[in-house]
């Protein structure tokens, strides 16, 4: 059970914005008026009775839950896609696994570039929008830690927000390492650890109605990297897309009650909105994703 308590997440992130302060990005008026923020988070008393009481939900019935609404316009396909494109199109047509491959978001576009496509998902009802997506894929129920596949027989695996949802790394990615052929190539994109540790986790509501966050896990970096070399695969780049800037006007400065927290399925952004200028300091040339390109070496 996660206790989710709205100031938490407020104080939070004003701490974060006054540590940015305090190494000189920001002065005294921002100071001053990040102190007097949390005087008024703190004395509102109707955010003190806006606390959630939250499950804990594997990712299996997280996405059976998630799949009816999962490609609904998000903002973290729209920094991981271009990338991951860029990656591909450099690289040789082949077979490729779409490993985590959820509705097929992935898999459609490597069977356009002419990729024969096998998913593979640990969700029936993400398969089933995926098999509806991509006719001509192949897609096989499965867990990341033991593919429902042959050794080296791909060129290429892709995987695309879904290792935050396991907790250790070194089991999966000695399991793409075992499907690669000799030069084949492995594309990550996975939510930034940074973002996971400012609550990016997907919230689902369970059938009778109960709040639930997916189980999320922060790996840091350089997890991903012993992960990687352990098992003979080669960097050949990294990159960590920005949080998109907010160019919006500052807002005006604001007394009285914090306002609104909105509904639980939009925190922590509803929440985020409420501390507009701390929220900004943050954001500000932090880290949404990482995206990775491994290469397997030769036998």
């Amino acid at each position: 059970m996660i206790h989710e308590d709205p100031r938490a997440y407020l104080l939070g992130l004003e701490g974060m914005a006054l540590l940015r302060a305090f190494t000189g990005e920001f002065g005294r008026d921002f100071v001053e008026a990040r102190i007097a923020e949390i005087r008024r988070v703190l004395a509102d008393e109707a955010l003190a009775d806006a606390a959630v009481e939250v499950d804990r939900v594997d990712a299996v019935t997280g996405y059976r839950l998630w799949s009816a609404t999962y490609d609904r316009p998000n903002s973290a396909f729209d920094l991981d896609e271009p990338v991951v494109r860029e990656i591909v199109d450099a690289l040789p047509v082949g077979v490729a696994l779409d490993a985590a491959c959820g509705t097929g978001r992935y898999a459609e576009f490597l069977a356009r570039r002419g990729h024969r496509v096998i998913g593979v998902d640990g969700s029936p009802d993400m398969l089933a929008r995926a098999r509806t997506r991509v006719p001509r894929g192949e897609f096989l129920l499965g867990d990341l830690h033991r593919l429902p596949v042959a050794g080296a027989r791909f060129d290429l695996v892709v995987c695309g927000l879904a290792l935050t949802h396991v907790p250790a790394l070194e089991p999966v990615l000695a399991e793409f390492a075992r499907v690669l052929r000799p030069g084949g190539h492995l594309v990550l994109a996975d939510v930034h650890p940074e973002r996971v540790a400012q609550g990016a986790v997907p919230p689902v509501r369970g059938a009778d109605g109960r709040p639930g966050r997916l189980s999320g896990y922060r790996h840091p970096i350089g997890d991903y990297l012993r992960a990687a070399l352990a098992v003979g695969l080669r960097v050949r780049r990294c990159e960590e897309p920005l949080v998109p800037a907010d160019d919006r006007p500052v807002p005006a400065a604001r007394t009285g009650a914090i306002g609104p927290v909105g509904p639980w399925e939009l925190w922590p952004w509803s929440l985020a909105a409420l501390v507009p200028e701390a929220a900004r300091a943050v954001n500000a040339g932090a880290p949404a994703l990482v995206i990775w390109h491994f290469e397997a070496g030769e036998p």
